[in-house]
């Protein structure tokens, strides 16, 4: 099968901004997306990065109905396999492996693999993916590589991950291959720990009003 790409554009272009999350726990994961889908950002992806990150994914999936609920950080078979079991909705990898691209082929979840140079664009293409993450968006190039890039591969699509911000998030969504952006700033790590969700749900709500 190759990549779902209706499906994976109908979750990216629902907003302009995906919240990249790591949550300590089940409770915490669960009240940070019913913040920042509160304030209009649905999709949400929760990276691998804890050990509280799968039951989370459960558990928003069972709890937040609103929200569109993708697993990232997912380096290997095993993590696809283990994502897919507890209910990501999308699957985010960093980069890509031909093993990872085997287990995806066989699943209905939507992968958004990464892709950062010319040759793993051309290697996506290949395999049949136009949508790709592209990481680490700023330390290997950023908007101007994006820029570079759109007229030699014209069917890719990407969302830039890793250094955004609202500082330089506009020079992303100048350009017209731009779906969506990754970022961190929506959900920061003082904000979750001190279960501040009236400002996570202020900071979701002026990312989702930056591409209107």
């Amino acid at each position: 099968m190759a990549q779902n790409k209706t499906r994976l554009l109908e979750i990216l272009k629902g907003q302009p901004v995906v919240p990249v999350v790591a949550v300590e726990s089940v409770r915490e994961g669960v009240e940070l997306a019913r913040a920042l889908a509160a304030g209009g950002l649905r999709s949400i992806e929760v990276t691998l990065r804890t050990p509280a990150a799968l039951d989370a994914i459960k558990a928003i999936v069972a709890e937040v109905p609103e929200t569109v609920c993708g697993a990232g950080t997912i380096l290997s078979p095993k993590h696809f396999e283990a994502a897919e079991k507890a209910g990501a909705q999308y699957i985010v990898s960093p980069g890509a492996t031909m093993e990872l691209l085997d287990a995806a082929r066989s699943s209905d979840v939507p992968l958004l693999p990464g892709a950062a140079t010319p040759s793993e664009m051309m290697a996506m293409i290949e395999e049949g993916y136009e949508v790709l993450k592209f990481f680490p968006a700023e330390q290997v190039g950023g908007a101007k590589l994006l820029k570079s890039v759109a007229p030699v591969f014209p069917q890719l699509r990407f969302c830039p991950t890793g250094g955004v911000s609202m500082a330089n998030v506009g020079e992303y969504f100048a350009l017209a291959n731009v779906v969506c952006v990754g970022g961190s700033w929506v959900a920061p790590k003082d904000k979750v720990a001190a279960g501040d969700w009236a400002a996570i749900e202020a900071l979701a709500r002026e990312a989702s009003a930056l591409r209107g």
